[in-house]
């Protein structure tokens, strides 16, 4: 098997370059959504460059439509103007459209949005010269019209109004320096109408709606602004679950190092460990039963026999270690065939019966009989069922009893228990136990050494079958533990060979009830 190396491990502490680049990449993207987010609700920072960008799209869309006006306009025009003044006046107003398109070309052409001040003054000074254009119209028709063009000027500074709020709403400045003269324009048309009643009843509405324009456009301005923040916030959230998924991926690459690295250490250690610890177990046995003779200082038969139970405990620690590994990594691979759990459990029972006369403890059985075979590893059973039995009669003080279990579940699977009247496990201890290497503080006082492993190894091998298990315990009462198996591992019993009816029994499995 091929060994750890040091650029394994070195990865297993640091990212990889490009790990590296991708984390700063959104450690970026992260910190710029949180200044639009910091900077924007006012209006200012990185959201002006956005609300430059819309202003540059919408005066682009409008520009065509807008030098269709300005010809329309000027066409009507020349009813009351002469021509050439007529002809200048549109020159003039396409020339200031031409400008405002073109400064929204060059400004969307940048890659990246600089100066924003700079960009926002020029855009301001642009929409007041083309606000000065349109409003020019007024003198060339009052000059040459003599007062019969007025309502045909009101009529277009309020399309003009409501025309120039919408294409600059984004800039509430450039709303104010576009709209203004056209403002001043109908000023001029009202100061050119005194004695005519009705001219001024519309030009006082045509400022009632230039007012409402400004105020729509006011709304439109507050409205970008909100869904600025909104793309904002949907950015920063994106940001943050891909540097969250980044971290998660680096995570479990290095727990899957990590893991593979344990993994491939324990196979090497337990090779190692083992090589010398069976060479110390058979030179002690033999020394401890003086097969070449009798020891000349007795003591030196103690020593032999404290070497040998010492390596036999390691030994048991070693395997524990592996068979905890195997099961937390998924690779232990069960072998499974058609077993008896009551014959199962009656062995082990028989095996450790020595041990618990040894302490006066008392092991009263509840078995049900006929139960069908069990689909499972036998080893594995055997091994859990040892476990559960060597901690009850550890955790069991003398004069105690065990009982132990063995029947049906109510939904038709199998289960077996195993009750104690031991010193118990406070409840806010029971994870630390379930925990490997984990040792309540009673079982620390009152029990045999042990690893801490027991359990781990219960509930995983448990869990490799399908089943679960279940730890109840009370302080000064006793320790219930209890493990079922599925009603799909429980194998129905087949009929007899020449039998032409099948045994109700063994064509379906009864439903009892667990103890």
């Amino acid at each position: 098997m091929s060994q750890v190396t040091a650029e394994m491990i070195e990865r297993g502490r640091g990212a990889s370059s490009r790990s590296s680049t991708e984390r700063r990449r959104l450690a970026y993207k992260v910190r710029e959504a949180r200044e639009k987010l910091t900077t924007g609700g006012a209006g200012h920072g990185a959201f002006e460059g956005e609300l430059l960008r819309i202003y540059a799209e919408s005066r682009i869309s409008s520009a065509p439509w807008a030098l269709l006006i300005a010809a329309a306009i000027g066409g009507v025009s020349t009813f009351w103007a002469p021509l050439q003044f007529v002809g200048i006046w549109t020159a003039i107003v396409w020339a200031a459209i031409g400008g405002a398109f073109l400064a929204s070309k060059l400004f969307l052409r940048q890659a990246e949005i600089t100066s924003v001040p700079a960009w926002r003054t020029k855009i301001i000074v642009i929409e007041a010269f083309l606000g000065l254009a349109w409003a020019s119209i007024v003198v060339l028709l009052i000059m040459f019209g003599k007062g019969e063009a007025r309502g045909f000027l009101l009529s277009i500074l309020l399309m003009l109004g409501a025309m120039t709020a919408m294409a600059t709403a984004a800039i509430p400045n450039a709303v104010y320096a576009s709209v203004t003269p056209l403002c001043l324009a109908i000023a001029g048309v009202a100061a050119s109408s005194t004695t005519d009643t009705p001219v001024l009843a519309t030009t006082a509405f045509v400022c009632g709606a230039e007012i409402y324009f400004i105020t729509l456009a006011r709304r439109l301005y507050e409205t970008s602004l909100s869904a600025l923040y909104a793309q904002a916030e949907k950015d920063e959230l994106i940001g943050e679950l891909e540097r969250a998924k980044s971290n998660s991926d680096e995570a479990r690459r290095r727990a899957e190092e990590a893991n593979l690295a344990k993994s491939r250490f324990l196979a090497t250690m337990s090779h190692e460990l083992r090589t010398p610890l069976n060479a110390i177990l058979g030179f002690s046995e033999v020394m401890k039963d003086e097969l070449f003779g009798g020891h000349a200082v007795p003591a030196y038969r103690d020593y032999s026999t404290d070497i040998h139970s010492s390596g036999q405990h390691l030994l048991a620690l070693i395997n524990e270690i592996l068979d905890l590994s195997r099961v937390e990594a998924g690779r232990y691979e069960l072998k499974e065939d058609a077993i008896s759990l009551s014959a199962i459990i009656q062995d082990c029972e028989h095996l450790l019966m020595l041990r618990a006369q040894k302490r006066d403890i008392k092991i009263v059985d509840a078995i049900e009989s006929d139960l069908p075979r069990l689909w499972a590893d036998e080893r594995a059973i055997r091994q859990v069922a040892l476990n559960l039995l060597t901690n009850a009669i550890k955790f069991t003080p003398q004069g105690g009893q065990i009982t132990i279990k063995v029947g049906w579940t109510q939904a038709g699977g199998q289960y077996f228990s195993v009750r104690d009247t031991g010193t118990g496990i406070p409840e806010h201890e029971i994870p630390v136990v379930m925990s490997s290497f984990g040792r309540g503080t009673l079982a620390q006082k009152n029990a045999d050494e042990g690893s801490g492993l027991g359990l781990p190894i219960v509930k995983g091998l448990v869990e490799l079958h399908g089943g679960t298990f279940t730890l109840r315990s009370k302080v000064r009462e006793g320790t219930e533990v209890i493990v079922v198996f599925p009603p799909e591992r429980v194998m129905n019993a087949l009929p007899r060979l020449g039998e032409t009816e099948i045994d109700p029994r063994a064509a379906r499995i009864p439903h009892r009830s667990a103890a």
